[in-house]
């Protein structure tokens, strides 16, 4: 099922941690955030203003992946990556399942690295 209204609206973030719990323990204590974990290097958060999750990472690529992933929704997810293809983007990830949909990541080709999912 689609959802024309959030169509390319970013609609969740995506951060790297080292250690899930903490980070789990950190956000919940201090913001009042929601967590469902998603196995043991996955964790979904709610109760930010905008959902997103915690990916597990090494301190080495913590530091190269410092910057949260964003997530655009695409009710269309294959027409929106011949989009970005075709303006001049690449796919740094192809388009894989996770729980609840599917998605890719793109480069822009000016250093920025973002995701789009659909249902």
């Amino acid at each position: 099922m689609s959802n024309p209204a959030q169509h390319h609206r970013i609609t969740y973030i995506e951060f790297t941690a080292t250690d899930i719990e903490r980070a789990k323990k950190f956000y919940s204590t201090v913001f009042g955030w929601s967590f469902q974990d998603w196995g043991p290097e996955y964790v979904s958060f709610n109760g930010a203003g905008i959902d997103g999750g915690f990916a597990k990472g090494e301190l080495h690529e913590v530091q190269a992946k410092s910057a949260p992933l964003i997530v655009l929704y695409s009710a269309d997810l294959k027409a929106t990556e011949a989009s970005v293809v075709a303006a001049g983007g690449s796919i740094v990830v192809p388009t894989f399942e996770f729980p609840g949909g599917r998605r890719f990541h793109f480069s822009d080709g000016v250093g920025n690295v973002l995701g789009v999912w659909s249902e």
